[in-house]
């Protein structure tokens, strides 16, 4: 039996007081709770799939799946209902006309893969209507914070509504209100780091929209989200907590700046004089020092590397004379450094001709002299460039890269052997 069964069934014979009759809308509630429960299930615990059910309209996902599955076309495909495309229109014209725009050609035809029937699988058409759904109530919700009325969300529209929306996601209870100020500057700053590249203080609701970051954000309504979900989401508790308990382990005089010296510790403490001094002299500080925001700037790029505004930021940092392109001189300043660390170390400096060669093999510049940041990008190989040039430990990582698979590999050996 499917959950479709269960659900009509648990509907119908509802295991309460037989004396005590059920107002109308407990019975909704209760339709709404059961039905949540059995598509969840059903889909495998996808994820956000409470977060849809509790803030889309009852008729969408009550009447409109039915409908859908009252007028499924046989066989299925493994557990996939499915339709063709004159069912769909049927449905279309039963649905009511608040579902009228989905029932097109169009979308049919979007839907439409190796069928040999002709038809489209429900659940993708459920989810397609769902998705865009959420998306129109969003946009809504985010165009009351647009003060200007131009499709854009200034830091501080946004900032007032990732406030008002802690209240909403169970994540975030445990949250003391003194550091609601701090959650949100890190919620609010990754939005803009990977959405505002040219830094004009602005972004465009539909690059919010666009992005995953408002379902990751979202996804803090589920209360049984897993640990691992929770590690690996940067919206939520743990891990805002995570990153302010380093800025404020870092800043040794308890000033609330971080100092050159004090950023020297983070990560593996490994990082070269020369590339923090480029830090301190093209970011944002004041009196020589760096605050929370600029912090956060520093870490989203650091721990993000392979994405372009992750590499944007940090190519800025190499690009000392400011051409636009990486030369030999720019990388043969940042190696150097590396080249000394390994000296106090006690390591034989890598010599830098190699080193050269092998960036200029990875990233295969257009100009055979000249790197520039699309390049870097295009290579794929941007995140171990900036690192074998920025960060001992990164570039011993990556010198004994071969030794370290073999080790590993014959640790798994060992492991299988016991």
């Amino acid at each position: 039996m499917d959950w479709k069964d269960v659900l009509r069934r648990r509907l119908a014979s509802p295991k309460t007081d037989p004396k005590r009759k059920k107002s109308e809308q407990e019975l909704k509630d209760e339709e709404m709770d059961l039905f949540t429960k059995y598509y969840s299930e059903w889909k495998g615990g996808r994820k956000n799939t409470n977060e849809f059910c509790k803030t889309i309209p009852r008729f969408y996902y009550r009447n409109l799946w039915f409908l859908l599955d009252k007028h499924q076309i046989p066989p299925m495909i493994g557990e996939e209902a499915m339709i063709n495309y004159e069912n769909f229109l049927k449905v279309g014209e039963k649905a009511g006309p608040k579902c009228k725009q989905f029932f097109t050609a169009k979308v049919f035809a979007k839907l439409l893969h190796t069928d040999s029937y002709g038809r489209i699988s429900i659940m993708q058409f459920f989810n397609y209507v769902m998705r865009k759904v959420w998306l129109h109530q969003t946009r809504i919700g985010l165009s009351l914070y647009d003060v200007a009325g131009q499709g854009y969300l200034r830091e501080s529209d946004l900032e007032n509504y990732i406030l008002e929306l802690i209240p909403t996601l169970p994540q975030l209870d445990g949250l003391e209100k003194s550091f609601y100020s701090f959650y949100v500057c890190t919620a609010v700053r990754k939005f803009f780091f990977f959405l505002d590249p040219l830094r004009t203080g602005k972004i465009k609701i539909q690059d919010i929209l666009a992005c995953s970051f408002l379902d990751d954000l979202l996804e803090l309504r589920d209360e049984e989200l897993s640990k691992e979900s929770q590690e690996t989401n940067w919206f939520s508790a743990p891990s805002a907590l995570r990153v302010y308990g380093q800025y404020l382990n870092l800043d040794k005089d308890h000033n609330g700046m971080l100092s050159k010296e004090e950023l020297s510790r983070y990560g593996t403490a490994t990082m070269t004089s020369v590339f923090l001094d480029r830090v301190f002299q093209e970011c944002l500080t004041y009196d020589g020092e760096m605050d929370y925001k600029t912090y956060l700037d520093f870490v989203l790029a650091l721990e993000n590397r392979k994405e372009p505004a992750a590499l944007q930021y940090i190519f800025k940092l190499l690009d000392i004379e400011n051409k636009g392109y990486l030369n030999v001189f720019s990388l043969n300043y940042f190696f150097r450094a590396i080249q000394e660390l390994m000296k106090i170390h006690g390591q034989d400096p890598v010599s830098f001709q190699d080193v050269k060669d092998e960036i200029f093999d990875m990233v295969k510049p257009k100009d055979p002299l000249k790197i520039s940041l699309q390049d870097l990008i295009n290579s794929n190989q941007g995140d171990t460039v900036t690192t074998i040039l920025i960060d001992l430990n990164g570039f011993w990582t990556y010198e004994n890269r071969e030794a370290l698979v073999a080790n590993d590999n014959e640790n798994s050996a060992d492991l299988d052997d016991t």
